[in-house]
């Protein structure tokens, strides 16, 4: 009897290894599929690309117009931002985000006009939605207009 208690005793520890084992590989498995997937997300979303850009002056220097239009990719977010950002040219401070269009095709035929140094013209034709306006900035008036329903003046 006590060898028939050993055996037994032996394949109880042979079964409780063996499913330690298992369920080792199993979460090692588990690790590796995460792991894989979560690098494959990671290198799936980039950067913004810049796609188009310009800039424009103010007729006393002080001030820059920058715009430009980045396009995002990967799962889940993929965009065209149009970006309009004001600059002071003596100061060092960063770029003054002023205007944000939400955009469903590569260009919106934007345009920046300074009407005086201190009134900021930005227009542009649809498909284009305005997701954030500033109205003033650093005492520069700013007014958006959409001319889808302009007709362009014909040149003669």
């Amino acid at each position: 009897m006590p060898q028939v208690l050993k055996d037994l005793e032996g394949r109880g520890e042979d079964r409780t290894i063996q499913r330690a084992r298992e369920s080792c590989s199993a979460l090692r498995n588990r690790m590796l599929v995460l792991t894989v997937s979560m690098c494959a997300l990671l290198f799936a979303c980039s950067n913004a690309v810049t796609i188009w850009s310009t800039e424009s002056s103010s007729p006393d220097g002080q001030w820059r117009a920058i715009a430009r239009t980045d396009q995002y990719s990967g799962p889940g977010n993929a965009a065209l931002l149009t970006t309009v950002y004001l600059k002071a040219i003596k100061c060092r401070k960063d770029e003054i985000e002023v205007l944000l269009l939400m955009q469903n095709a590569k260009s919106i035929e934007l345009k920046m006009n300074w009407l005086t140094p201190s009134h900021l013209e930005v227009t542009y034709r649809q498909p284009a939605v305005i997701d954030f306006q500033a109205i003033k900035s650093g005492g520069i008036d700013i007014s958006v207009r959409d001319v889808t329903s302009e007709t362009p003046q014909v040149q003669r």
